[in-house]
């Protein structure tokens, strides 16, 4: 992939950089940025730190990708058959169970793709991985007072996802020798991609 190239901009690339990641892996408004780098003795307006996170933020994202992230005007069969094929299109292998949340068009659109025999519709506990993999999606909603658009929705979520998903870890799962080590890969990557 080709280097970003920071020419025409006042600040340093390090400075851009560095304001692109504090928006996308903390849940901060623009303005929370600027306040940031303004106590680090960096003045930026909120204006350019938006204008740097749609500039930078997906030329970055596209080198850290993970995983695709779906967003869809509607919840009906057509639309669960859609992110069902897309999901497994990536899949070598047939999966022994697919837990989906109680809406009835997974149901359907699984019986079209006949492995309606592998369906489980969460229950209780089942789902709860899907679910909690949203909190950090909601959040930001919340503190953004909703997405204005779908087509801005759809921007920032999949840069979210890329950069996000680079540094997330399940602390609680791991030792703090182990969190560390993840965290100088992380800090890597983000640095080899942000170059």
């Amino acid at each position: 992939m080709a280097r970003l190239s920071f020419k025409r901009h006042r600040f340093p690339p390090d400075v851009i950089r560095h304001a692109v990641w504090l928006y996308f892996r903390f849940t901060l408004s623009f303005r929370d940025v600027e306040e940031l780098l303004a106590q680090r003795g960096i003045s930026v307006s909120y204006e350019t730190v938006r204008c740097w996170t749609i500039r930078f933020g997906p030329q970055i994202a596209a080198k850290l990708r993970y995983r695709d992230l779906v967003m869809q005007k509607r919840r009906d069969t057509g639309a669960a058959l859609k992110l069902l094929q897309r999901l497994l299109r990536n899949q070598h292998v047939e999966p022994e169970s697919i837990v989906t949340d109680g809406l009835a068009s997974y149901g359907s659109a699984l019986k079209l793709l006949r492995l309606q025999d592998c369906h489980r519709p969460g229950r209780l506990r089942q789902n709860n991985r899907a679910e909690n993999s949203h909190l950090p999606i909601r959040r930001r909603e919340r503190k953004m007072l909703g997405f204005k658009s779908l087509p801005s929705a759809q921007r920032f979520l999949t840069t979210h996802a890329a950069i996000y998903n680079a540094f997330d870890f399940q602390r609680h799962l791991i030792s703090r020798s182990t969190l560390r080590l993840f965290r100088t890969r992380a800090n890597c990557v983000w640095n080899q991609a942000a170059a």
